[in-house]
């Protein structure tokens, strides 16, 4: 990685600085709370891992967070797993996240847009009404504090009431996306026990409905812990004997009641991608999520009322709790719910567009989709509000940027961020206040302390090591569910450095502050002890026309050498001829090093992916070094499970 200083991509104006929530919350906490007033984000955010009380208790008096009770200290054990985070302290996500209807009453908490690409909006007013009248129905059902509440919902604003009136009862949160199998729900809910699931009998997608009836008969059946299950009626159906109706839960007007619950009292529980085995049900807790959340989005994402905050996202995906959380800052959320592709490849532009989009965030895949299918936003569409474009889901490749800034707007924000399931939040991404380098994320998140180690715990700059957080994040799971003694929780992330969480991905942190992620650590390319990210070669590769999709793995040899097969899919009419051949691992060689070129490449199928659309490398090389399929994989994990076979294939053929 070179230290040289190459030219910013995108530089924010002094205006643009200025006005930034970050640059004046900087400014207040200087006066208020000793934060450093000189010296801009760098100093901030040193501040901010120095002294986490301070910065902590900057952030709930600069968002004006509403405790019942106050706490004794911001800060009672600090040690990880188990920091103790505002003991003492009540309060309630909900309540937050509805502040904004006692002001703006009639302008839009919420547009919801389906294929038809027309948002409908829904007001702060009828929003904060239909939560009330939920959670009374809810209580009357006899849910209590910390009783689960399931979802097997699409991206609907059914799903944001049910989770905002699940919060105002105290109750904990969990949700699945309509298009997992009855299986991968069952892998997920059966953990918690819900007591009521609310439920819709299909889904549209693609310009298709697609009927999910005989599942949700099958989540009942599978689900002895509920109590209730509540029809909504997405495709128009009747509901089954023995199920509420969705309106007449929602049809009081009825101001809503706050359970004011203590600030570890669990908020929902997500799921990691379970490709290997039953998924860690993650919990967090509301007071964490939510100090944690407005620190992301109003600091980071630079958020308020005036905004409009689009992301892509399923109910399956923390990335849709954390859009939920847009309404924390006043912000109204745009819902999407259909294929990101429908009825072409240009179609979360058009939303974007539509909804007036000024923040608007994705996967790095869909960007890289549209350089490949000559997509051109900025011509084709009205994107003059949008601020930022954020990616997650994958690290952006540089092409991505170049793309983005060349095709969208030259003064265009552009934000690669990076975080997880476990913490609900990101790591390192968004600063309004700082320059983007190409493929570089701007800089680690404030209460962030983000290093690259070495095997030994060193820090490193400059160089690829593991991402660890050294502090405790008040977003970081209080426990996993059916997790006792905490052995699950502390091997997942503890083994490796007492204390520390170490997160399982290669990264630089480069001698300007910024970020490079490389990939997962625990699918480590290895050659001759160099380590390499994954990330890297599929950004070099998928330059190349033909290749529609790539995955590399590297596999120890029990003679000692090292087998590292490159899979390319390859776009409809292209042949993976010795032309091409040559094409690949020139690239490679011409943008990585020699050391990166595959032993060999394999034409395939498809490439596999979790049902959250990322590739799964460990369980193929689990595949290829001879595990069964039924343990080398969690089936219910993965999006095309007979793609696995090729790969299992394969290794019987090696063998």
């Amino acid at each position: 990685m070179s230290t040289v200083n190459p030219q910013p991509l995108w530089q924010p104006d002094p205006q643009r600085i200025a006005r930034s929530q970050v640059t004046r919350f900087q400014a207040w906490a200087a006066e208020h709370h000793g934060a450093p007033a000189d010296g801009g984000y760098e100093a901030l955010h040193r501040w901010s891992v120095d002294e986490l009380e301070p910065f902590w208790d900057a952030v709930t008096q600069w968002f004006d967070l509403r405790f019942s009770t106050p706490h004794a200290r911001v800060l009672g054990d600090r040690s990880m797993p188990g920091a103790e985070w505002f003991p003492g302290a009540t309060l309630n996500y909900a309540e937050h996240a509805l502040r904004a209807a006692a002001t703006r009453a009639d302008e839009p908490a919420l547009l919801y847009v389906d294929e038809t690409h027309e948002p409908r909006p829904v007001t702060w007013s009828e929003l904060r009404r239909q939560v009330g009248s939920l959670a009374a129905e809810l209580r009357a059902l006899g849910l209590r504090p910390g009783d689960r509440v399931s979802g097997y919902l699409p991206n609907i604003p059914h799903a944001v009431v049910a989770l905002l009136a699940t919060a105002a009862v105290g109750a904990v949160w969990t949700s699945c996306a309509p298009d997992f199998g009855a299986r991968s729900v069952l892998d997920r809910f059966q953990q918690v026990e819900p007591v009521v699931l609310f439920t819709v009998d299909g889904y549209r997608y693609g310009g298709k409905e697609h009927d999910r009836r005989e599942t949700v008969a099958e989540l009942r059946s599978e689900l002895p812990s509920l109590r209730a299950v509540v029809h909504i009626p997405l495709l128009g159906t009747e509901a089954p004997e023995g199920a509420l109706e969705w309106d007449a839960l929602t049809s009081a007007d009825t101001e809503p009641v706050f359970e004011q619950v203590p600030f570890a009292h669990p908020l929902w529980v997500l799921y990691s991608s379970g490709t290997t085995g039953l998924p860690k049900a993650i919990v967090q807790s509301q007071g964490g999520i939510l100090v944690e959340h407005l620190k992301q989005l109003g600091l980071h994402c630079d958020l308020g009322p005036e905004d409009r905050f689009f992301w892509y996202t399923s109910t399956g995906w923390m990335m849709w709790n954390f859009l939920v959380s847009g309404l924390l800052t006043g912000t109204t959320v745009v819902l999407y719910d259909g294929s990101p592709g429908y009825p072409d490849t240009g179609a979360q532009w058009r939303i974007a567009e539509r909804t007036g989009a000024t923040l608007y965030g994705t996967s790095a895949a869909y960007v890289m989709a549209c350089r490949k299918a000559d997509v051109h936003p900025g011509r084709d569409f009205d994107l003059s509000k949008m601020q930022c474009v954020a990616t997650t889901g994958s690290p952006l490749p540089p092409d991505g940027f170049r793309w983005l800034h060349d095709e969208v707007r030259e003064d265009l924000w552009i934000a690669s961020v990076s975080g997880g399931t476990d913490v609900c939040s990101c790591f390192a991404g968004a600063v309004p206040t700082l320059p983007v380098y190409i493929g570089e994320l701007q800089a680690p998140s404030l209460g962030t302390d983000l290093q690259s180690w070495d095997p030994s715990g060193k820090p490193l700059i400059d160089e690829v090591g593991e991402l660890v957080v050294t502090n405790p994040m008040p977003s970081m799971p209080i426990h996993f569910w059916n997790d006792p003694d905490g052995s699950r929780y502390h091997d997942s992330y503890f083994d490796t450095y007492p204390g520390v969480w170490r997160h399982g991905d290669w990264i630089t942190v480069t001698s300007r502050g910024s970020v490079v992620i490389h990939g997962r650590s625990d699918s480590t390319l290895n050659r001759q002890g160099v380590r390499m990210g994954s990330a890297d070669i599929y950004e070099a590769v998928e330059r190349l026309p033909e290749i529609k999709e790539s995955l590399v793995i590297g596999i120890e040899q029990p003679d000692g050498g090292y087998w590292m097969p490159l899979f390319v899919q390859l776009v409809p009419e292209a042949v993976l001829d010795q032309a091409l051949l040559d094409r690949i691992k020139a690239t490679i060689r011409e943008n990585l090093s020699p050391r990166h070129i595959p032993d060999e490449v394999i034409e395939v199928p498809g490439i596999p992916h979790t049902l959250t659309g990322k590739r799964i490398e460990v369980p193929v090389k689990r595949l290829l070094q001879g595990t069964p399929l039924e343990k080398a994989v969690n089936p219910g994990s993965i999006d095309n499970l007979e793609l696995l076979h090729f790969y299992e294939d394969l290794a019987r053929k090696r063998a």
